[in-house]
């Protein structure tokens, strides 16, 4: 989960039916903004809105791809795979678990510049 999301900011954005109709569409399926546009009927301006909320809090994950042309466009996939909401002396705790996004070459990267 992103550091700087709190408990609230997080149950906020799943109240929102677009960030969950993104959540969903995004769970086994990577797609474009485009495509998450036309499938879930939003507005294209909604879906950028909502999935930089959702990779501010880590619960969507984003991946350029490069055109020839030199242009590139954003692909999108849900990184949460499991939410846990406590309830402690000073609020909500929230603990997201997330999956491993990407394809193999890309997590075997990521792993690797974390060394």
């Amino acid at each position: 989960m992103a550091d700087e999301a709190d408990a609230d900011e997080i149950l906020d954005l799943l109240d929102d039916q677009y960030a969950q109709v993104i959540l969903q569409q995004t769970r086994n399926n990577v797609m474009s903004a485009k495509e998450i546009s036309e499938t879930c009927d939003i507005s294209i301006s909604t879906v950028y809105r909502r999935t930089e909320r959702l990779i501010e809090c880590g619960l969507l994950a984003e991946r350029r791809v490069a055109q020839p042309d030199g242009t590139h466009y954003s692909l999108y996939e849900a990184q949460l795979d499991e939410l846990t909401v406590r309830l402690t002396d000073d609020g909500f705790e929230i603990t997201v678990s997330e999956k491993a996004t990407g394809d193999l070459a890309d997590r075997f990267t990521d792993m690797w510049e974390g060394l």
